[in-house]
């Protein structure tokens, strides 16, 4: 076990299944496949398995989608990797097809795709057109596709493991911000279900909610609201779909106080969707959502940080909960 960065446990991953199954295929642009950590042999996906499976396709996400979908379908698992740009324009053939075709063709159809959609996590200087941390919420909106979005190196690998592995399509979404933060990942291939969340830190006062790059700032305002005697439980939601309503209700039982978190936009953010089925669940509850502002992110970075939620706000909205 060596402490690895975030895309080099999800790399790892990778290439154990590609040196298992000798017709995995990796599709890419823009971004080599290659990943590296401090002390680690670096990992070049094209250099070790050659272009015939790792393929830089052009830019064109939709054709690198459509290609991944259609190599699944014959049987061959493919990944295609989609850089923060090129999310919105492969949509239409993961929502119109790898979302339908298992059910239109009866449950004959099989499609072991894993579509890995880079979020910018609306990062200062990106600009509106490049924040589309969003996308979460486009992707869990249809049916027949898995989606997750996991916060930690550990999780990363474990969950990309299981995605291959899936005989279903999943849009594996992680937030760039997310790209070098490390822990402690075992060497050897291990799975992490891709319909269970995870509780950070147990608590009866209060239940925080959130996901991806929203993670580091809920644990931070955890450990403030601990210090202040309050009893926090964090969960780390890590799948849209399929949700885990069950761990989410059971803590809300709880501590009859849920707060959701999120770096998507306020209206129908994933923080929506949980106190939703909460709220059916859980009865004399409290409730209450902290999103970024229904505005595309300002290329300025000091706008930008007045705009994006953080810890402080969790503090503040947590104390009002629970006063």
């Amino acid at each position: 076990m060596a402490s690895k960065s975030f895309m080099y446990a999800a790399y790892e991953a990778v290439q154990y299944e590609m040196r298992k199954h000798k017709d995995m295929c990796w599709l890419f642009e823009l971004t080599p496949a290659v990943a590296s950590t401090p002390g680690l042999p670096v990992i070049n996906l094209e250099k070790e398995f050659g272009r015939t499976r790792v393929t830089n396709t052009g830019i064109d996400e939709m054709w690198m989608a459509g290609a991944a979908l259609g190599a699944s379908l014959v049987g061959t698992p493919a990944i295609t990797y989609i850089p923060y740009q090129g999310s919105q324009i492969c949509f239409e053939m993961i929502q119109n097809h790898a979302g339908k075709l298992h059910h239109m063709s009866g449950g004959d159809a099989t499609m072991p795709a894993v579509f890995i959609i880079e979020l910018s996590g609306q990062s200062p200087g990106f600009a509106g057109q490049h924040s589309d941390y969003e996308a979460d919420s486009y992707y869990a909106h249809i049916p027949g596709v898995k989606v997750v979005m996991p916060s930690r190196p550990y999780d990363a690998k474990g969950m990309m493991a299981s995605a291959i592995q899936s005989p279903d399509p999943v849009v594996f979404l992680y937030a760039a911000g997310l790209r070098q933060l490390s822990e402690e990942v075992p060497d050897e291939q291990y799975t992490v279900p891709l319909d269970k969340a995870a509780v950070r830190t147990t608590g009866s006062d209060l239940t925080i909610v959130s996901s991806g790059a929203g993670m580091p700032a809920v644990l931070e305002a955890a450990e403030q609201l601990q210090k202040a005697g309050m009893k926090v439980e964090a969960i780390d939601l890590r799948s849209f779909k399929p949700m885990d309503t069950e761990t989410l209700v059971k803590s809300v039982q709880k501590t009859k106080r849920l707060l959701t978190f999120d770096q998507s936009y306020y209206t129908l953010c994933p923080g929506a969707e949980v106190i939703a089925r909460v709220a059916e669940n859980v009865d004399g509850a409290r409730f209450k959502r902290i999103a970024f502002p229904d505005a595309p992110p300002p290329a300025s970075p000091e706008m930008f940080s007045w705009m994006r939620p953080n810890a402080s706000h969790i503090v503040g909205a947590a104390r009002k909960l629970v006063s």
